[in-house]
C-alpha cells in the first residue's frame, strides 16, 4: 500500500498543484511580455520626445540664425554709413586745411615780398647815403692831404673832419 499511497499522493499532487504551477508559469511569461511592451512603449516615448526636441532645436536655431543675419546686416549698414560720414568729414577737414595752408602761404609770400622790397629800398637809400658820405669823406680827406702837403693849416674855413 505504501506504493499505492505514494502513487496516489503524487497523482493527487499533480492534479492539485499542477494548475497552480501552470498558473505561475503563465504569470512569468505574461510578466515578460508586459516588460517587453513597457520597454517598447518607453523606447517609442523617448524617440518621440527626441524627435520633438530636435524639431524645437532646429526651429530655434533657424530663428536665431535669421535674427543674427538681420542684426549683422543692420550693423554693416550702420558701419558703412558711419565710415562714409567719417570719410566726408576727413575730406572736408583736409580741404579746409589745404585752403588755410594755401592762404597762409600766400599771405607769407606777400609779407616776404613786401619786406624784401622795403629792405631793398632801405639798402639802396643807405648805399646812396654811404656813397655820398664816402664821396664827401674822400673829398675831404683829399683836401686835407692836399692842404697838408701845401701847408695850409686847419682853420675855420678848413675845419678838421
Amino acid at each position: 500500500m505504501k506504493i499505492t499511497k505514494s502513487i496516489l499522493a503524487t497523482a493527487l499532487g499533480l492534479f492539485v498543484l499542477g494548475p497552480a504551477a501552470a498558473l505561475h508559469a503563465q504569470t512569468a511569461g505574461q510578466d515578460m511580455k508586459d516588460a517587453g511592451h513597457d520597454t517598447a512603449d518607453a523606447s517609442r516615448q523617448v524617440a518621440h520626445k527626441t524627435a520633438q526636441g530636435t524639431k524645437t532645436a532646429a526651429h530655434d536655431t533657424a530663428h536665431g540664425t535669421k535674427v543674427a543675419a538681420h542684426k549683422t546686416a543692420e550693423g554693416s549698414r550702420i558701419a558703412a554709413r558711419k565710415t562714409e560720414h567719417g570719410t566726408k568729414v576727413a575730406a572736408h577737414k583736409t580741404d579746409e586745411g589745404a585752403r588755410t595752408a594755401t592762404h597762409k602761404t600766400e599771405h607769407g609770400t606777400k609779407v616776404a615780398a613786401h619786406d624784401t622790397a622795403h629792405g631793398a629800398t632801405v639798402a639802396t637809400h643807405k648805399t646812396e647815403q654811404g656813397g655820398k658820405t664816402v664821396g664827401r669823406d674822400t673829398v675831404h680827406g683829399t683836401e686835407r692831404a692836399t692842404h697838408t702837403i701845401d701847408g695850409k693849416p686847419e682853420s675855420e674855413s678848413n675845419p678838421p673832419r
